[in-house]
């Protein structure tokens, strides 16, 4: 159980007893503050009752205690632990007993103050000795010093043992209540200063015929929220963290995707995103000039790892276009304009005068996904170019169309099977005709004006028979889409790219087939990761294994994956929005929707949603018609 409120973590068992074994802990800027936070009552452990999840900074556990002699089968004192990701734990005793109780309270704690990759490697190193300071205890090490406070202070504190204790007389029915604090110094608060106040998207509703919409909705907005992190040299803009506990610092391309998936909440984190990385951007003149940075990516035993520099550098225009259409202020645009044209110009470079963008450096691959990504940066910058009067725009217009051309003939494989898009091309012009969920990215082409998708990279028949494979049972989990077909001779349930389900995947493939009219599978996706998130209580990881749905049966969660992930968050917002096809152009002055006709999750209606700026709100009906229930005064109902 993962309490997240960036930068701080807590991660505990469902017992909430903290022992310091494996993760437990709370973390703050990826080093464990404290390991160790055992409580007993009237000298016994609680016996557990109940842990989950309140919200997603937080977590309740429930336990009970016979602490009377007389007390028989019944725990007479509930014991009761509200931890915050803030670093503070709220114990709260409740007696039932008949007659007054004295009830002594303990509570141990130790720290190693480990970075959480050694955590995570097994090598922590051991607790270290406390010290009594103040109302609580104090560790010092070379890594830094951490303390924790009581309120009220205890009665006795033992620095060899780490123990804090309190002795409490309590009528019938009465409790009392401790507090303790976790900081990583003896000064300032213990809560992220501000982070509430980060509110960088619209508190948005879902409720229909499938009450699952609504928990989803909700705890999409709570991890996002909780992932949101400033800049630190710009603190008014935000943007999401990869995802916890691993990766707690943003990821270029997956911030960008998060903040693109979550238009519809509103163009703030888009903005605060777009900034926050248009200050990395290489502009040292050169081959990588125009590029953002970004790591490299495993990419499975088939092909090199990937830079998703590169994905971000595709995606910085795109959003921008997008976020333009959703409302973004036409200043915020102009002021950002300059760095998506240095991406599109690094675009152009990279392609060396052909028709491709392949990975850098001697005898890259050139990746299907790649050509997608290419291809919609390419087509949606030179809308943006056009749209403010600046060059180049005809130039990225003839390279997409060339690079169309030549995809379809060489990117397609023909089978049995009426063929598939290959996965790669060599530098030597041999394909890699593995069939896996990159393919997805072909149907993302991007939002245009008056509602319209940009054009993709396949023809009609090619499209059509990628639908069919997408939808197909060797790509379809029946708990979302594999990333790697279970045919294929690396497929692998738990590989990163060989086998799991990556839900920002899965959602990307769910729009596009919508998009293009191919319901029918986009439902069969939806459905299964609908289905996965109600297994997951809602909180969807980044990835879970690919192993077939079957009755009764439930996804296998992934030991390396993130949960809470950004990219999983804000891809159930995409999926949600997706049925009510929102595709606004406010510059223009309207707002589209092409609802899914077939309405696979019956009625659906999504409120406090944003475009231009002000509050939206949508209905679709069991017979797949939309209609606008709110919107701004300025918009229109496109055709």
């Amino acid at each position: 159980m993962i309490c997240v409120a960036l930068p701080g973590l807590a991660i505990s068992a469902d017992h909430g007893q903290l022992t310091g074994q494996g993760l437990e802990g709370f973390y703050r800027g990826g080093r464990r503050l404290l390991s160790r936070c055992q409580i007993r009552v009237a000298g016994r452990e609680p016996l557990a009752v109940q842990g989950r999840m309140v919200s997603a900074d937080r977590a309740r556990f429930v336990a009970g205690v016979r602490a009377a002699p007389d007390a028989g089968p019944d725990p007479d004192v509930v014991v009761e632990r509200i931890r915050h990701a803030d670093g503070t734990e709220r114990i709260t005793l409740h007696s039932s007993a008949q007659r007054p109780l004295r009830l002594p309270l303990e509570v141990a704690l130790g720290t190693d103050l480990a970075d959480l990759g050694a955590v995570a490697a097994g090598t922590p190193g051991p607790e270290l000795p406390a010290t009594v300071h103040d109302s609580g205890m104090r560790w010092t090490s070379p890594a830094g010093h951490t303390v924790v406070t009581a309120s009220p202070p205890p009665t006795d504190a033992l620095a060899s043992a780490g123990l804090l204790r309190w002795e409490f007389d309590l009528p019938p029915g009465g409790a009392c209540t401790v507090e303790l604090r976790v900081r990583a110094d003896a000064s300032g608060s213990a809560r992220a200063v501000g982070h509430r106040a980060v509110r960088p998207f619209a508190e948005a509703r879902a409720s229909g015929d499938d009450p699952r919409v609504g928990r989803l909705l909700q705890t999409s907005l709570d991890d996002l929220q909780a992932l949101v992190v400033r800049d630190p040299e710009h603190p008014s803009d935000v943007l999401a963290a990869a995802g916890a506990p691993w990766r707690c610092v943003p990821a270029p391309a997956e911030a960008l995707a998060a903040a693109r998936m979550s238009l519809p909440l509103g163009t703030r984190l888009a903005a605060g995103t777009l900034r926050a990385l248009a200050r990395t951007q290489l502009i040292e003149p050169g081959g990588e000039f125009g590029r953002l940075p970004g790591p490299l990516r495993h990419m499975g035993a088939s092909l090199p790892p990937s830079c998703t520099g590169i994905e971000a550098t595709l995606l910085f225009p795109v959003l921008l276009a997008e976020a333009r259409r959703w409302g973004l202020a036409e200043q915020e645009v102009a002021e950002l304009l300059p760095t998506a044209e240095r991406c599109l110009q690094w675009l152009r470079a990279a392609a060396h005068g052909g028709p491709y963008l392949p990975d850098p450096g001697p005898g890259g691959p050139l990746r299907c996904e790649t050509q997608a990504h290419a291809h919609r940066a390419a087509v949606l910058g030179a809308d943006l170019l056009d749209a403010y009067g600046r060059p180049g725009g005809a130039e990225l217009r003839q390279w997409s169309d060339e690079l169309r051309r030549r995809f379809q003939e060489d990117f397609w494989v023909d089978d049995r099977g009426g063929g598939r898009p290959a996965a790669a091309r060599t530098a030597d012009g041999r394909t890699v005709p593995y069939l896996g969920s990159g393919s997805a990215h072909l149907l993302d082409t991007g939002l245009l004006g008056a509602g319209l998708s940009a054009r993709g990279l396949l023809d009609k028949v090619q499209t059509e028979q990628l639908a069919r494979l997408l939808g197909g049972p060797a790509l379809d989990s029946g708990w979302g889409l594999r990333t790697l077909a279970v045919k294929e001779a690396a497929y692998n349930a738990f590989g990163h790219r060989a086998g799991v389900v990556r839900v920002q995947e899965t959602a990307v493939a769910v729009a596009g087939l919508a998009a293009a009219g191919y319901e029918k599978e986009a439902a069969s996706l939806l459905s299964g990761v609908l289905a996965a998130a109600e297994t997951f209580g809602y909180r969807l990881p980044e990835m879970y294994a690919g192993e077939q749905r079957v009755d009764g049966g439930a996804p296998l969660p992934h030991p390396a994956a993130c949960r809470p992930a950004a990219t999983a968050a804000a891809a159930g917002v995409h999926l949600l929005t997706t049925l009510a096809g929102i595709r606004p152009d406010v510059p223009a002055g309207t707002v589209t929707l092409s609802p899914m006709r077939s309405a696979p999750l019956g009625e659906i209606g999504l409120t406090g949603l944003r475009v231009a700026g002000q509050a939206f709100s949508v209905r679709v009906s069991r017979l797949g018609l939309a209609m606008v229930e709110e919107a701004a005064d300025v918009l229109q109902l496109g055709v």
